[in-house]
């Protein structure tokens, strides 16, 4: 049973007037939730159809699922850069796209699957922009900025970068360095969406950990809400907290990688026959393909 329900009584529901698509049920889990989301572009068919998703708080919740289920269109819309056909995206329990801009930086960084830099800018001035939130027309910087970029580039180890231009780095640094302009705005929930694309192995191991290390509380700074779309699955069961895995727009299963990875979910979600096992590092579970095909007469 929910511990938002109350034995022998129906679930609380919100109070006061409901966001517009809202249509009852539980009340979100978390700070950020989706409650009969359906998304699409222009004319085309829905993408995302009536899905109900709670983010928990400071946790790695990690999205996956094959090519075109809805992973990255349902990260647009939690971070408002795509608006809901129906359905409603709730920051706080209010509805995410009626407010206001600023409020909506100061709480929730994205950072998109292909960010572009302007030519020649240098780390630190790339950082420096996601104080932006923050900032008043009459006091444009300030000893807090200056502290919440330096803090963001070194937990990002990027501080020894600070006065190269962004485009001289390597894909993991300048994934490194996104990350650091997302966490200067200082927001308590952070959106990635397939921050590993495009990275060799070792820069993606590089940048999970770190993504892994943001869902950590220390004594300097609370465990951050993160949210990422992943492609490897043998990744997102490592690194995540909270699973989440689609496919043809709706959520096909969700929870602790330990409790819903396994073979049948994986031929289910992907078409894929394999064994699952424990991995012999953290022991999540490791997807492991069965043995390909042989080829016309080709020994067995």
């Amino acid at each position: 049973m929910s511990i938002l329900s109350k034995p022998g009584n129906e679930p609380e529901r919100f109070s006061g007037n409901e966001p517009e698509g809202f249509s009852g049920g539980e009340p979100p889990a978390g700070r950020l939730a989706a409650r009969g989301l359906t998304l699409g572009y222009e004319a085309d068919r829905p993408v995302v159809d009536a899905l109900d998703l709670d983010i928990p708080d400071g946790e790695v919740t990690v999205i996956v699922g094959p090519n075109a289920c809805g992973k990255s269109t349902t990260l647009r819309a939690l971070g408002r850069l795509l608006k809901p056909r129906a359905g409603t995206v709730l920051l706080d329990g209010a509805e995410l796209h009626t407010l206001p801009t600023r409020r909506i930086a100061q709480s929730l960084g994205l950072l998109p699957q292909t960010p572009v830099a302007p030519e020649a800018i240098t780390v630190a001035d790339l950082v420096s922009r996601g104080r932006q939130p923050h900032q008043r027309w009459w006091q444009q910087w300030s000893p807090a900025d200056e502290a919440a970029v330096a803090e963001a580039m070194e937990r990002t180890d990027v501080t020894g970068l600070a006065d190269r231009p962004v485009d001289a780095l390597s894909g993991g640094q300048r994934q490194r360095v996104w990350i650091a302009m997302a966490l200067a705005q200082q927001t308590d929930l952070l959106l990635l969406d397939e921050p590993t694309t495009y990275l060799d192995i070792a820069h993606q191991v590089e940048v999970l950990n770190l993504v892994r290390q943001l869902a950590t509380a220390t004594d300097e700074a609370p465990a951050r809400t993160v949210v990422t779309v992943l492609h490897d699955l043998n990744q997102a069961a490592r690194y995540a907290d909270h699973l989440v895995a689609m496919k043809d727009g709706r959520i096909a299963a969700q929870g602790h990688p330990d409790e819903i990875v396994t073979a049948e979910l994986v031929w289910e979600v992907f078409g894929l026959a394999a064994v699952v096992i424990p991995d012999p590092v953290t022991g999540s579970p490791l997807v492991v393909p069965e043995a390909p095909t042989p080829l016309p007469g080709e020994a067995r």
